[in-house]
C-alpha cells in the first residue's frame, strides 16, 4: 500500500488495532463495530489461520470481549484456483442458537484464539524473560555470498585502509542450516556506522554490495529506495542489523538458536562470529541448563500453543512464546548461570541436555565420516567436511529434521531423561513417565499467572 496509505489506515484504527496487524483484521474490526453499533446482528468471515495468533489476536480479543464467538472452525484446508491455505472460519455476534460450536463440537466457550477451555491468550509477558530472545539479522538485499568466494576474498591483499576482508566477512546461518545441512554461506558485514566512503575502502565486498542483484533484478540501493525512507539511507548495511542482539552474542562463548518456522521445535548451539539470519530466533544464553529447559516437552508444548504457524509448520514467536514461558523458579533467564551452577536441579538438567546435544552431534557428523578443517580466519569454527564422496552421500541425509522424523530409541530416551529432569525442577513429583499435554499447559499457565499477579502487586 505504501507508507502514506499504511500510516493513514493505522491512524484511523489507532487504539483499536496494533500497527502490524494483518490487513484482513481491519474488516473483522469494522464488522465488530457494526455489531456494537447495532447495524449488524451477526457476522461470518474467513481468514487465514494466522487470525488467531500474535499481532492479529488484538482484533479477536475485541470480538470476544464486546460480543460473542458462537461458531468457529480453527483450521480448515481451503483449496481454490490452485491455492492451498489453512483458514479459520469465524461467526460472531448474536447467536441463532443456544449452543456454541467449535470444529464441529459443542463447547461451553470459544476463546479468542479459537480454542476452548484453558485460555493461553491471557498468558502475560514475564520481566524475568526480558531482553534474552531476539530476532536474527534481516538483510533485505544480496549481502550473502558462498563460503568459497568469501575465502577467496579473505586471501586477497589488505584493503586501502590496511584492513583485511576477514574483518567484514562472517559465516551466516539461517533455518535451513539448522534443520538440514549447513550451506556454507557468509555475510558481508561492514561495521555499523561507517560512512559510504569508509565502507568503500573494503573494496571487493563493497563492490559486490553495490552491484549485486536480488531475485527481482534490483541492486541493494534500488531495493532500499523502493522501501522508502523508513528503510534508511545506509543501504550498505543490513536493513535490520540487530545491534543489541550482536552485542549479546559477542560476549558469550556460544548462544542458542531455533528456526522461526520448522516442523519440530529444535534448538542448537552457534558460536560467534557465526551470525544468525532473520529466520532464526536467538536466545542469548550459553549454559546447558537453559538449553535443556528450552528443549523440554514443557517448552515445546507452550511454543506450539503460543506460537503461530506457516502452512503445516509451527512458527516460534519470541514475543509471545519465550516472553511468556515460565521457567522453573530459580532457573529463570534473568539469573546468571553462575548463580545457579550449584543448584542440583540445574546440574541434572545440564548433564542430560549436554548428553542430548552430544548424541545428536555424533549422529549428524560421525567421526569416521567427517574431517574438521580449520577455517581460513583463526578463531572461526572449523569446517566439517565429508572424508569422501560416499561419506558425502550419507551425510546429506543426516539432518535434524530426518532424525526427528525417525525418532530412534536413543533420541527418545535422551528426551525422556531431559523431560524428567525439567519436571523435577518444577517440583512435579507425579511426572512418572509423563503427564497429559493439557495438564502440563494448565500448570505452566497457572505459574505464569501467579508470577504476573506477584509482579502487579509489587
Amino acid at each position: 500500500l505504501g507508507f502514506e496509505e499504511t500510516e493513514t489506515t493505522r491512524a484511523a484504527f489507532n487504539g483499536r488495532l496494533p500497527g502490524f496487524t494483518d490487513l484482513v483484521c481491519y474488516w473483522f474490526e469494522k464488522s465488530r463495530a457494526m455489531i456494537e453499533a447495532m447495524t449488524a446482528t451477526r457476522v461470518g468471515l474467513v481468514a487465514t489461520n494466522s487470525i488467531r495468533k500474535n499481532t492479529n489476536l488484538a482484533v479477536m480479543h475485541r470480538i470476544a470481549e464486546t460480543t460473542e464467538i458462537f461458531a468457529a472452525w480453527s483450521e480448515e484446508q481451503w483449496n481454490i484456483n490452485g491455492a492451498a491455505v489453512d483458514v479459520s472460519l469465524i461467526c460472531f455476534g448474536q447467536s441463532p442458537s443456544s449452543q456454541k460450536m467449535l470444529d464441529g463440537q459443542i463447547v461451553s466457550h470459544i476463546n479468542a484464539d479459537l480454542t476452548t477451555g484453558l485460555d493461553l491468550t491471557k498468558a502475560a509477558a514475564l520481566p524475568e524473560n526480558d531482553s534474552v530472545a531476539f530476532l536474527g539479522i534481516q538483510k533485505s538485499g544480496p549481502f550473502d555470498i558462498p563460503g568459497d568466494l568469501s575465502r577467496q576474498w579473505i586471501g586477497l591483499p589488505v584493503n586501502p585502509n590496511d584492513a583485511s576482508n576477514a574483518t567484514v566477512l562472517k559465516p551466516y546461518w539461517n533455518g535451513d542450516d539448522l534443520t538440514a545441512r549447513p550451506r556454507d554461506m557468509w555475510l558481508i558485514d561492514l561495521p555499523l556506522g561507517l560512512s559510504e566512503s569508509e565502507a568503500a575502502l573494503f573494496h571487493r565486498p563493497f563492490q559486490h554490495v553495490s552491484t549485486a542483484l536480488d531475485e527481482d533484478g534490483k541492486t541493494i540501493r534500488e531495493l532500499r529506495e523502493t522501501l522508502g525512507e523508513r528503510a534508511g539511507p545506509r543501504w550498505w548495511e543490513p536493513h535490520w542489523p540487530r545491534p543489541e542482539m550482536r552485542s549479546r552474542i559477542t560476549s558469550l562463548r556460544r548462544y542458542i538458536v531455533t528456526a522461526e518456522t520448522a516442523q519440530y521445535r529444535l534448538f542448537v548451539w552457534l558460536t560467534y562470529p557465526v551470525l544468525p539470519d532473520k529466520n532464526l530466533i536467538v536466545i542469548t544464553r550459553d549454559d546447558d541448563t537453559a538449553f535443556g529447559i528450552l528443549h523440554s516437552r514443557m517448552h515445546a508444548l507452550w511454543a506450539l500453543r503460543k506460537g503461530s504457524d506457516l502452512e503445516d509448520r509451527p512458527r516460534y514467536t519470541h514475543t509471545t512464546t519465550f516472553a511468556t514461558f515460565p521457567f522453573p523458579a530459580g532457573l529463570t533467564p534473568n539469573i546468571a548461570a553462575t548463580d545457579y551452577a550449584a543448584d542440583p536441579r540445574a546440574v541434572t538438567i545440564a548433564a542430560v541436555a549436554k548428553r542430548l546435544n552430544e548424541l545428536r552431534e555424533n549422529w549428524l557428523n560421525p567421526a569416521d565420516l567427517v574431517q574438521r578443517v580449520p577455517e581460513v580466519v583463526p578463531g572461526y569454527p572449523d569446517r566439517i567436511l565429508p572424508v569422501d564422496d560416499k561419506a558425502a552421500a550419507i551425510l546429506k541425509k543426516r539432518t535434524l529434521t530426518n532424525i526427528y522424523n525417525e525418532r530412534p530409541a536413543w533420541l527418545d530416551h535422551a528426551h525422556r531423561d531431559l523431560d524428567k529432569a525439567v519436571a523435577a525442577a518444577y517440583g512435579w513429583t507425579d511426572w512418572g513417565d509423563g503427564l497429559p499435554d493439557d495438564v502440563i499447559l494448565e500448570r505452566l499457565f497457572k505459574l505464569n499467572q501467579e508470577r504476573a499477579v506477584k509482579l502487579a502487586q509489587t
